[in-house]
């Protein structure tokens, strides 16, 4: 068996090394050269997959990357793992699905498997996939096999992988359905089987927005008891002592990573089409997005407290990843805390062992050396992403004024002064 994943990013260079250590010759696409090149000399550049087993597999002639789509007239399955990013206007932007297609649909022969892992909203595969592919003539369900099957990465996650994260595939026929079962038993320990494509599409929304409703409403309760003078984080444990009937979920700085900020907008988007507007959805969207001004306007309050306005003050920022212990900087909530900073005339740092530099809103910056001098520089220091690396006593034994968004020294007994979401 030949498969070929195209899209080798996040999502798609986990997925092609757990075929490949199955036994399936692999073929990896991609656009970007240099992904391609990297791999080809047996290196990983995703912190989820190591580059010794990446050479492994390289030597033994399972994994393999180019650019060249026509290698895929010689695959028995096609995986496709590109981006689906929103447009300003929160839309969503499935043109890479629609390219990614159009090179399938060149080289599609009998007997394919054609699997949509991109996210995307519900219909997706059978209406806007489908007709494209049925113009070479064949007949899904009996030439080719079409089927989505959402992709369920969590980067930096210590227990579940790729490997071990159950399966969800949903077919445009029930031939389908199990052709991607039987391929998939061959690398995940479970496939679950559903009656469709669109439920396989509105599965992988649901469990995005059910995060982002619940992160939008400890958000506002955040804001409620920033009101009332409570320490939500006290109130949140007091909750989760209850061992039934309550899941607890935290506050932050805002939504980040590749998913949660993004994919309940493209089932509102959907809906909007239908006529519904999806209440929750937009409410909780509403509310995470306006968490960096909240942050913004505690810290103000704290500096002005001690005499210093925002502007001139040297503000150093720890982590700019969306989530601990990861390099994923996609839709981090510290991007939108330091635009406003510098946008507000603050000298802006930061710290970050995963991310060496980043370019945002026309600044280039390199994460700074992290020791008591550059820390007791800087007139406040923020908590954006809890690495466990970092050394909280330390940093606020040096630091001025500390803001914790991650409640990350919860723990910690120190002089400084420390405010919290």
């Amino acid at each position: 068996m030949r498969a070929a994943v195209i899209g080798m990013g996040y999502v798609g260079l986990p997925l092609a090394v757990e075929l490949a250590r199955a036994g399936i010759e692999v073929v990896g696409i991609d656009v970007m050269k240099e992904k391609v090149d990297i791999l080809n000399e047996g290196k990983s550049y995703i912190g989820d997959v190591e580059s010794e087993t990446v050479a492994q597999l390289v030597r033994e002639k399972k994994l393999s990357a180019t650019t060249d789509f026509s290698v895929l007239k010689n695959t028995d399955v096609v995986c496709i793992c590109v981006p689906t990013p929103l447009r300003k206007t929160k839309d969503p932007d499935i043109s890479y699905i629609l390219a990614a297609v159009e090179e399938v649909a060149k080289y599609i022969h009998k007997g394919q498997l054609i699997i949509l892992e991109s996210t995307t909203y519900p219909g997706t595969t059978d209406e806007c996939v489908l007709p494209r592919l049925e113009q070479s003539g064949l007949k899904v369900g009996k030439d080719f096999f079409l089927v989505f099957s959402p992709e369920r990465v969590d980067p930096g996650n210590p227990i579940y992988k790729t490997k071990n994260t159950p399966k969800i595939v949903g077919g445009i026929t029930p031939a389908c359905t199990k052709h991607a079962v039987d391929f998939y038993g061959k690398a995940f320990d479970k496939v679950m089987p559903v009656s469709s494509s669109k439920c396989a599409e509105m599965a992988k929304l649901l469990e995005n927005t059910f995060r982002s409703v619940n992160i939008g409403m400890v958000n506002e309760i955040a804001l409620m008891c920033n009101k009332l003078g409570l320490d939500v984080w006290e109130v949140i444990d007091a909750a989760a002592t209850k061992p039934f009937g309550f899941m607890p979920f935290y506050p932050g700085p805002g939504l980040g990573g590749h998913c949660i900020p993004i994919d309940p907008h493209y089932l509102s988007w959907k809906l909007k089409a239908l006529n519904y507007y999806a209440k929750f959805i937009e409410i909780a969207g509403e509310i995470n997005s306006k968490m960096p001004e909240f942050v913004m306007d505690k810290l103000t309050l704290a500096l002005n407290n001690l005499g210093k306005p925002i502007k001139g003050s040297k503000i150093l920022i720890l982590g700019v990843a969306y989530k601990k212990d990861v390099s994923d900087l996609r839709e981090s909530p510290a991007l939108d805390v330091m635009n406003l900073l510098i946008k507000r005339g603050a000298k802006v740092s930061y710290n970050d062992p995963y991310i060496p530099e980043i370019q945002e809103g026309g600044h280039h910056l390199k994460s700074v050396k992290l020791s008591p001098q550059t820390i007791s520089a800087a007139d406040c220091v923020i908590i954006i992403t809890n690495h466990t690396c970092f050394d909280y006593k330390k940093i606020c034994d040096s630091a001025s004024l500390v803001f914790d968004t991650r409640n990350a020294t919860r723990n910690v007994k120190t002089k400084t002064k420390i405010i919290k979401i």
